[in-house]
């Protein structure tokens, strides 16, 4: 298992490094990191290119997440719930190899350790960690999308309501591991926020 969650990792980091966001740009002639937000990842995409161009962004960031906890669950031995729950010897390999994700997109190897924010890499990690947590909280960004007109604000409410979702599938210990996974996407914000403080 300590084999298992180690390769996780390193396959984890390195697929989250792949810069997405600056291979597409970069096809369009702009790099992210230096126009809008200066963030690489879908919404500065998209409010440079537009919805339809930013798509590829947007996929390729979640499957960062989705790929490296699928990967941590086949070589852990796929141990889920009848709900597809990751759980026991299953549970840290994969969420392990979701934080590398996640690190690998916001301190990506090939692209000089400048990357996003790694939210949608997260929301990848989660449809791994807990399918109908994840599937609860599409559904909830699409109903605060529609109530508000505002992706952005379902979005964010979709994202702080995973962990409130997730336990009514999961045990408090996975909900937790979840939670601290989300504390690595307030920590590269609050990276950004100095960063910018010092510009």
């Amino acid at each position: 298992m300590v084999i298992a969650a180690l390769v996780s990792v390193i396959v984890g980091y390195l697929v989250g490094s792949i810069p997405v966001a600056v291979l597409l740009a970069r096809r369009h002639g702009f790099d992210p990191r230096a126009v809008g937000d200066r963030n690489p990842g879908f919404w500065n995409v998209k409010e440079q290119l537009g919805w339809r161009a930013a798509v590829p962004v947007f996929a390729g960031d979640t499957l960062k997440g989705t790929f490296a906890g699928l990967f941590a669950l086949l070589v852990s031995g796929v141990h889920t719930t009848s709900l597809g729950v990751v759980a026991g010897a299953g549970a840290v390999p994969v969420c392990l190899a979701v934080a590398a994700a996640m690190i690998g997109h916001a301190w990506p190897v090939f692209a000089g350790f400048r990357g996003g924010r790694s939210i949608l890499t997260f929301a990848g990690g989660v449809a791994v960690i807990c399918p109908p947590a994840f599937v609860l909280a599409i559904v909830l960004l699409a109903a605060v999308a529609v109530a508000t007109r505002s992706f952005a604000v379902g979005a964010r409410l979709a994202v702080f309501g995973v962990p409130v979702l997730q336990l009514l599938f999961a045990p408090v210990e996975l909900v937790a591991a979840t939670g601290a996974l989300m504390c690595l996407i307030g920590l590269r914000f609050g990276q950004a926020a100095l960063s910018s403080r010092r510009r």
